[in-house]
């Protein structure tokens, strides 16, 4: 079984911005999903992993090597799909695949048509394997993008972000794409997208101002949770007065109205039911948390 260890993994950037703080994760095979909101380090975090930039401090360990030690050993084991994923125009998808391969180390040419094809196979981009990657839909563009990084067979598969902006028909896909793939190697998902995790990751962190602020199993997190968020709709007037005397961890607007949603141990007030707990919640709650340690602490 595969395995990453991330100690104390710190990242600054010259403009000031702490990236990463003092983030520490076991992350074994499977699906991992990393939630947070844009500009959380989530991307920081994934080019560190994939040895593109340095940390400041910290250490990561594969398969109990030492990835900045020797980070080509690393990449040889590691597929990985960037947020941004660019492509050579007028290239097929087939003749791109093969130069990826060829500038993973995959020199056999017999083996290299066969993985190849296998991958155009898998991805279902066989059919439009000798069209242009530039004029692929975003669906089938992100479906090439797994297609290269699982070429080699890797052992570690990061994908950033990966279903933003896709229609839901692709996302589906994609998602049974990464369930397919996700059983036997360590899968790193990085996402704002709740329901992504929710869907396909049984182990899952939260990441806000560079800090890992929870960690878990989705269905655990979100059963702590029991009895603990309620629901009312107010005029929208109302909103400052109950955000400045609740624990109000998001609003919504449901059939017209505005809807708060809080975090209590106890019935907050008139008018506020139970509302079941779902991942959304334990996201907002761990959010509005590492909020309001940072007014405690002074930090703005």
């Amino acid at each position: 079984m595969q395995r990453l260890q991330i100690h104390n993994l710190s990242k600054q950037y010259k403009n000031g911005v702490q990236a990463l703080d003092r983030v520490t994760l076991n992350i074994s095979n499977g699906m991992f999903g990393l939630l947070g909101p844009n500009g959380a380090g989530k991307s920081s975090l994934m080019r560190t992993l994939a040895t593109l930039q340095p940390p400041d401090s910290g250490q990561v360990f594969f398969d109990g090597q030492d990835i900045f030690k020797d980070p080509q050993q690393l990449r040889s084991k590691l597929g990985y799909l960037p947020q941004d994923f660019g492509v050579y125009p007028k290239i097929s998808a087939l003749d791109l695949l093969h130069h990826l391969a060829i500038l993973k180390g995959i020199t056999d040419a017999a083996a290299r048509k066969e993985q190849v094809a296998a991958l155009l196979q898998q991805t279902n981009l066989y059919a439009v394997r000798k069209q242009a990657v530039s004029t692929f839909s975003g669906g089938m563009r992100q479906r090439f993008g797994i297609a290269q990084a699982l070429l080699g067979n890797p052992q570690l598969i990061i994908v950033d972000e990966p279903t933003a902006g896709l229609d839901p028909l692709e996302r589906n896909r994609f998602h049974d794409l990464l369930c397919e793939i996700g059983e036997q190697v360590v899968v790193i998902l990085s996402t704002h997208i709740v329901e992504d995790v929710h869907d396909l990751c049984p182990e899952m962190g939260i990441l806000s101002g560079g800090r890992l602020v929870l960690q878990g199993k989705p269905a655990v997190l979100t059963q702590a949770l029991e009895g603990r968020i309620w629901q009312k709709s107010i005029g929208k007037a109302a909103l400052p007065q109950y955000q400045q005397s609740l624990p109000v961890i998001s609003t919504r607007m449901t059939g017209g109205q505005l809807q708060v949603l809080v975090f209590s141990n106890d019935r907050p007030g008139a008018g506020f039911e139970e509302l079941a707990p779902d991942l959304s919640a334990v996201y907002f709650t761990a959010l509005f948390g590492q909020q309001r340690n940072k007014k405690e602490a002074g930090v703005c």
